[in-house]
């Protein structure tokens, strides 16, 4: 009769198994648990540092192979999933963390125009739409859109505390300057104002519990992401650009910002990268193509999608149901999917490398060139 597989043994072979992102195996990383083997059969629960997780099948892959190559008498594999989305403190002097929130991603580009609000709209939906935690914060209070895009007319009301309570749209939480204006209301407001405003959106709001709070930043490099940048501890800003000459050298400057401040830049997406007709699928490169790609290589960051133009996109946010809740499935969405897969990603690797790990080459580390 063969030999029952051993939970050391199961270990053991398990340890080979390494996280594709941080480099380091499953088991002295703490995600196995609940092992159980009955005969030849084994199961046992992996927790992801997302729900998120990119490389989920390829995880799984190597745990089997592991298993039951290296582990007589393996017959099957069951592997649950659950997950539990890392932080870091990252003892930064004066940067104040907000209560309940885990992480902080800003969404920023070096100029308007290029859908960084539609970007990032429908991130924080994909992030949702996993089984993550989400706040979407609108910064950008001359031109807040994220209502408009996310179907949102109702004001927000105080709660017990006395603080802001975010409106709900999809499974996010969400603030935005656009919800307390009158309709047409201009804002005229200089450097201490808005920063002022900012700190009581950041912190006079009763977020609750959240795994990612997703700031859509205004365009450019003005008061608002600096004041952010220092007050608050953004674990990483994603740079978005078109593919033109002139948003990549908008951008750069973007990129040049977040390194003379200390922040780690994500990665950089490409927006309205070719348009794919919808009768043909023959793709026309309206505005060029691979200007972002090229960007973040240049600069050592990760390149985290081409986002093409698409109709959908417009209709979606104009009507109040963004892309990812109108067609998910579609390749546009499945693409914004694939995006917020390696957002989480870059963040886990952050924190890793925040709370002692090695450093991951995805934070602009090298000197920055346009």
């Amino acid at each position: 009769m063969a030999q029952s597989p051993t939970i050391a043994a199961i270990e053991q072979a398990l340890s080979t198994v390494m996280e594709p992102e941080l480099h380091r195996d499953i088991v002295s990383l703490h995600m196995v648990k609940d092992i159980r083997c009955e005969g030849g059969a084994v199961s046992l629960k992996v927790v992801l540092t997302t729900p998120a997780c990119p490389l989920t099948g390829r995880i799984e892959t190597d745990i089997r192979a592991a298993l039951v190559d290296q582990v007589p008498g393996v017959e099957s594999v069951s592997v649950a999933w659950d997950s539990n989305v890392t932080s870091a403190a990252r003892g930064l002097p004066g940067r104040q963390e907000i209560p309940g929130v885990k992480n902080i991603v800003a969404v920023s580009a070096g100029k308007g125009g290029v859908g960084k609000t539609t970007v990032s709209v429908n991130v924080a939906i994909a992030l949702a739409q996993a089984g993550a935690r989400v706040g979407l914060l609108d910064a950008d209070i001359y031109g807040p859109n994220v209502p408009i895009m996310m179907g949102l007319h109702d004001q927000p009301q105080a709660g017990e505390s006395g603080k802001m309570l975010p409106l709900s749209a999809f499974g996010i939480e969400v603030v935005s300057f656009g919800t307390i204006l009158k309709p047409g209301q201009p804002v005229m407001w200089r450097g201490p104002m808005l920063a002022k405003a900012m700190r009581e959106f950041l912190y006079e709001v009763e977020w609750g519990p959240l795994d990612y709070l997703v700031i859509d930043l205004p365009p450019g490099t003005g008061d608002i992401q600096i004041s952010l940048a220092q007050s608050i501890p953004l674990t990483g800003a994603v740079i978005v650009t078109t593919p033109q000459d002139v948003s990549i050298a908008d951008v750069s400057r973007g990129i040049q910002m977040f390194a003379q401040l200390r922040l780690p830049v994500l990665g950089v997406i490409e927006n309205m990268s070719g348009f794919i007709c919808p009768h043909c699928g023959e793709r026309t490169d309206i505005f060029g193509s691979g200007g972002g790609r090229e960007l973040a290589e240049r600069n050592g960051l990760r390149f985290l999608g081409a986002i093409p133009l698409d109709p959908g996109v417009r209709v979606g946010g104009g009507d109040g149901q963004p892309l990812m809740v109108a067609a998910p499935t579609s390749l546009t969405g499945r693409i914004f999917r694939g995006v917020a897969e390696l957002i989480a990603a870059e963040v886990s690797k952050e924190n890793y490398a925040a709370t002692g790990g090695p450093q991951m080459p995805s934070a602009p580390r090298i000197p920055i060139r346009g």
